[in-house]
């Protein structure tokens, strides 16, 4: 670009931002409320106007070349204000918000941190999901902020660490006055196991994290959610691994008893993600401030 060219097109420099930050076109699109062959239109012609490429194409959404990121540095602040300045008049309601992510955990403690908001005139629309699917999906724009249980790689989405779960060895008491004294965890190979899934990923990762070695046992019972996986373990039917948050009450009770005591237990950190650059929706950042809000209070205690 030389003093005499014209300036950039305010438009093709917003769709340029969106797809920076969503990480796809039909994603930057759908945030747009353009359709999509209009928003790689504008990516082309800003290309074809700045002499090189600011995406690399791939199977799923686009990466951001270098220069991309340079020119998305420059733009994100003046844009951002200006998208301010420009959304101001006449108030509307905002849309409802968009929040995906383990339903136990949203189920027993998210959803009531979160309460209190609609009486503020905050509308949840709360999915539950797998983490890798779910970041797909915020990418694409279905979801305002999801809760994941990893860490998002790459750029193209903001994380911020929420809660750390803490995963236990319970059991009922029955299961739990036979096991008494016996040597663990092979006093548990010939006893039935109530798991989250065939392959049993939480068990697993308790036993590689406190034993040392690989569990090797087959479930007798599998539910797709811990929940029911708490309440067939209450009931008898086996021993389990849950995280603590989801079964302190049924410890507090005698319900269940912990078989065991680690002095390092198994931990998992719950990350809220986002899109970046401050969201059109308003209530959204009062979904994201109060969950950080909260986070700060578990961390603290």
């Amino acid at each position: 670009m030389s003093e005499t060219d014209p300036p950039l097109d305010l438009n093709q420099l917003r769709t340029f931002l969106a797809v920076h930050r969503t990480g796809s076109f039909t994603a930057a699109a759908r945030q747009l409320g353009l359709s999509q062959p209009t928003v790689t239109a504008q990516m082309r012609a800003l290309e074809q106007r700045l002499g090189r490429e600011l995406f690399e194409r791939r199977p799923r959404g686009v990466a951001p070349l270098p220069h991309a990121d340079e020119l998305a540095a420059r733009l994100a602040d003046p844009l951002d204000r200006l998208a301010d300045v420009a959304g101001a008049g006449p108030e509307r309601a905002p849309q409802p918000v968009h929040l995906a992510g383990p339903a136990e955990f949203l189920s027993t403690v998210l959803l009531g941190v979160l309460a209190p908001l609609t009486a503020q005139g905050v509308r949840l629309r709360v999915v539950a999901g797998l983490t890798d699917p779910l970041l797909d999906e915020l990418q694409a724009g279905r979801h305002d902020l999801v809760v994941a249980t990893r860490r998002p790689r790459g750029r193209s989405l903001h994380a911020e660490p929420l809660a750390d779960e803490e995963f236990v060895l319970v059991a009922a008491p029955a299961w739990a006055d036979r096991l008494a004294g016996a040597r663990l965890p092979e006093a548990l190979d010939h006893l039935p196991l109530v798991a989250y899934a065939e392959d049993l990923p939480i068990a697993r990762r308790y036993w590689r994290h406190v034993f040392g070695h690989r569990l090797r046992a087959q479930a007798a019972v599998t539910v797709p959610d811990l929940r029911g996986v708490l309440a067939a373990a209450a009931a008898g039917a086996g021993w389990a691994v849950l995280p603590s948050y989801l079964c302190r009450a049924e410890l507090a009770s005698g319900a269940l008893r912990l078989l065991h005591r680690p002095a390092d237990p198994p931990i998992n950190t719950a990350y809220l993600v986002e899109r970046p650059g401050p969201p059109a929706n308003p209530h959204v950042t009062l979904v994201r401030d109060r969950l950080l809000a909260a986070a700060k209070r578990w961390r603290s205690t």
